[in-house]
């Protein structure tokens, strides 16, 4: 059945490419000079799914200066999704690239593009992408989908930065030595802030539970600033292993 599956679709992908592209091969008495080549190997490994036959089949279409722009085309689209699924994310960027020289008014290229251009990091190139897929079909519903979700994903790193290497109190009103040397160590402030953060956050979770267990969490953390107040300045005390210790245990990490 699936070998049946996988025929059909090769039919099917075929004759598509073959009802969207010029002829594949001159006609007529007399043989033509300027023979197109036959595409039929790039669409049959498209059709298979087989992305390293898609590498070199399409790949030799695309090389192939006699191949149609259509053809071309489908054959860069085709090798760019097999360079993607392959984790050759420049490639498959490259190929894309070239498709929308041929023809910029591809959405789902942008699309796919934008896509490949977010796994790699670059979130303000992704973004410019799926706004273009956007601008060229409005009602495009995966680029909408991802527009939204990275422009949400950037509106919270933009926060994450407001507040980095910031700890949890205000530095202009910070009084205890302890307090001055947090506020002068990005580390120590970013350590801090995830503290205090994870410890509000066990807090609520608890209380929601039961009133009791969230007063004893809080006291554990009561407990735990208490013991570094007292404790930094000391010879054996080391302030930045006792952050790191107690942001640990909120975790849950290393047996806690």
């Amino acid at each position: 059945m699936r070998g049946r599956f996988n025929i059909h679709r090769a039919v099917i992908v075929s004759v598509l490419w073959a009802a969207l592209a010029p002829a594949a091969f001159a006609t007529g008495a007399e043989p033509d000079k300027d023979v197109k080549v036959d595409p039929a190997p790039c669409v049959a490994a498209a059709a298979a799914n087989d992305d390293g036959r898609i590498v070199d089949v399409c790949g030799a279409l695309v090389d192939n200066e006699k191949t149609a722009k259509g053809d071309r085309v489908r054959a860069l689209t085709a090798r760019a999704a097999a360079y993607g699924r392959k984790d050759m994310i420049d490639r498959a960027i490259a190929d894309y690239d070239a498709v929308l020289r041929l023809d910029p008014a591809f959405a789902d290229i942008f699309n796919a593009r934008g896509e490949l251009w977010r796994k790699k990091g670059d979130r303000p190139k992704a973004l410019a992408d799926f706004g273009a897929a956007i601008r060229l079909n409005p009602e495009h519903p995966t680029a909408r989908g991802n527009y939204k979700s990275l422009a949400q994903e950037l509106e919270r790193l933009g926060a994450l930065m407001a507040v980095n290497n910031r700890p949890s109190f205000n530095c202009a009103t910070a009084r205890r030595p302890v307090e001055k040397a947090v506020c002068a160590n990005p580390e120590l402030a970013n350590l801090d802030r995830e503290i205090n953060a994870m410890n509000i956050r066990m807090v609520g979770e608890a209380t929601r539970d039961s009133r009791h267990a969230g007063r004893v969490l809080q006291r554990q953390q009561d407990e735990f600033i208490a013991r570094r107040n007292a404790g930094f300045g000391r010879p054996d005390y080391d302030l930045r292993k006792a952050m790191k210790e107690r942001l640990d245990k909120l975790l849950g990490v290393d047996g806690y």
